[in-house]
Formats: structure tokens, C-alpha cells, sequence
């Protein structure tokens, strides 16, 4: 992966960690309850970080999260309204959130309401997605008649996340813990869903992560949620207009706009090339026109922050 630029210096907060597009920190005081987690605006593809970001793509991304879990009837991490939680940095506060610190479970929960990506590639394979047998004559992008929950094993830091059955979710996490992963997901995904499509979109996928709460014990929602980063989301109408070819039909709101740019104009030896600032533009406005269609406002952040 692409070096990563220093993160930020926060006043009451030590760095520990930069992913691909988020920075986290821990309370300098040592308190060991809480966690700051930064959504950057970088933007990352075949498993680089990229030059430029995307100007204000991290505030936009975890103000839809915050949207989505203001809807979401279950714990989730953010420590908002608790007593002793720090502090938000203000250099940081369109773009971040104080957390609780969870012990997070070794499955990313994924949920598929249609077939495309990885799990059509293991469809045309075996017939099933992690081990969930399907009908035959599923075509790509075809809508499930019930979503259906296929788990990933969440990788060590550097190594690819491992599609597993329910079964496998079970040994790692325990049984009851497997079977309210399951269901929390399922529901979570069923009531977005039906939310997306009154405001005329499709909530193909999704993954979600889930943590224990050290001190009550409750399951807890964690990490982002429903974001263009974590989801793939169809415009209704493109998706239904026969007339259209299969790329125009699952354009995502996402960044593949940055994907087809990059594959296009790269061989993945070396370091990647810059993005144009159109390209920039485009893919700001892409995760823009997502958060508009669902929230009904207009982001906070702006491309210029």
C-alpha cells in the first residue's frame, strides 16, 4: 500500500493508527474507554492511496453514517452525550466522531440484496455464496428475492478479507453471537433498504461491523454505516431502463469513477499516476448526489474543506 501522510497532530488525542482513509486516537490522559476516529479525505483503489483526495469527502461520509445511525434502533459506538467522553478536536470536528472503545468481532457482516461483485464471481463458480445455494440463471446485478447474510472473515492488517460461511462465523464468535450478527444485519438492512427506495435508490449490499460493549455486554453497531465507502447503491430508474447497457445500469455512487479512471490510465506497476481534477470533481459529486437523494439536505462539508 501507498506511504500515508503523517496524521495530524490533535491536542488531547495521541495518534495510534492510519488506515487507507481513517485515522484513530486514544485519549492522551490514558483513558482507554474512548477512541477518535477521523474519516480523511483520502480516497484508496487497488490498494493504494491516491494523490489528490477528494476535498470533503471524509465530512460528507460521516455525516450520512451519523444520518443513518440516528435511524438505526440498536446501540451504536458513538459516545455522544456520555459524561466523560473527551473532547471533539474543532480541527477535526466536521469529519470525526468520539466512539466508545468495543471489542470488535472478527466478522465483517455483509449483506447482499443482489448478486454482482464478488459474490456473483462465487455464484458463477459454485452455484452458492458462501455457502448459501441460489436458483439457477442469476445474472449480474439481479435483485435477490430475499437478502441473504454472507460473512467475511476480517483479515490481520495487510491481508485480504476471507468470504466464510455462517457456519465458520460460528466458530470464531460463538453461536449466539453468530446468530445475533445475523440478525441484526438482516434487519438493518431490510429497513434501509425499504428507506433508500422511497427516495428512488437501490441498497444492493452492504457490510456491517459489530463490537461487544466491555462493560454491559450489549452488541453494539460499529465502524461506518451505510456510506458510499461500505454500501453499493443503484439509481432506481437507471437500473430499470432496459435500453441501457450493464455499467450504466449499476453505476454505483461510489468511487469507481476513480477505478475505471485508474484502470484505464494505469498497468499497477509502480506508483499510481495522479487523479485529474475532474476526476476529483466527479467523485465528490457522485458521493454528494447519494447523501442529497437519501437525506434530503445538502451535506455540511463542503469540496473545499
Amino acid at each position: 500500500m501507498t506511504n500515508i501522510a503523517p496524521a495530524p497532530a490533535l491536542p488531547g488525542w495521541t495518534h495510534t493508527y492510519s488506515g487507507k482513509v481513517r485515522d484513530l486516537y486514544v485519549p492522551a490522559n490514558g483513558d482507554d474507554r474512548f477512541l477518535l476516529v477521523v474519516a480523511s479525505n483520502r480516497v484508496s483503489a487497488f490498494d493504494h492511496v491516491l494523490e489528490p483526495p477528494i476535498p470533503g469527502k471524509g465530512g460528507l461520509l460521516t455525516e450520512l453514517s451519523n444520518w443513518w445511525f440516528s435511524r438505526i434502533p440498536m446501540p451504536n459506538h458513538l459516545a455522544t452525550g456520555h459524561p466523560e467522553a473527551p473532547a471533539m478536536p474543532s480541527e477535526v470536528a466536521d469529519r470525526a466522531v468520539v466512539s466508545r472503545r468495543l471489542e470488535m468481532y472478527p466478522v465483517e457482516c455483509v449483506v447482499r440484496g443482489a448478486l454482482t461483485g464478488s459474490g456473483f464471481a462465487e455464484y458463477q463458480r459454485t452455484g452458492a455464496v458462501c455457502g448459501i445455494p441460489l436458483p439457477e440463471g442469476i445474472e449480474d446485478g439481479d435483485l435477490l428475492d430475499e437478502p441473504i447474510y454472507t460473512p467475511a472473515y476480517k483479515a490481520p492488517l495487510g491481508e485480504h478479507d476471507e468470504n466464510i460461511t455462517f457456519e465458520r462465523s460460528a466458530e470464531l464468535v460463538g453461536p449466539e453471537v453468530a446468530a445475533a450478527l445475523r440478525e441484526a444485519s438482516l434487519r438493518i438492512f431490510t429497513e434501509a433498504r425499504q428507506l433508500a427506495a422511497e427516495r428512488g435508490v437501490i441498497l444492493a449490499d452492504t457490510k456491517f461491523e459489530f463490537g461487544r460493549d466491555p462493560e454491559t455486554g450489549e452488541l453494539v453497531l460499529a465502524d461506518e454505516v451505510l456510506t458510499s465507502d461500505s454500501s453499493r447503491y443503484w439509481d432506481a430508474s437507471l437500473y430499470l431502463d432496459a435500453a441501457l447497457d450493464r455499467s450504466a445500469r449499476l453505476a454505483s455512487f461510489d468511487k469507481q469513477i476513480v477505478r475505471n479512471w485508474l484502470a484505464a490510465h494505469w498497468d499497477r506497476t509502480g506508483e499510481p499516476p495522479a487523479l485529474p481534477a475532474e476526476i476529483v470533481s466527479r467523485t465528490y459529486d457522485r458521493y454528494r448526489e447519494l447523501f442529497v437523494r437519501l437525506t434530503g439536505t445538502e451535506p455540511s462539508a463542503t469540496p473545499g474543506a
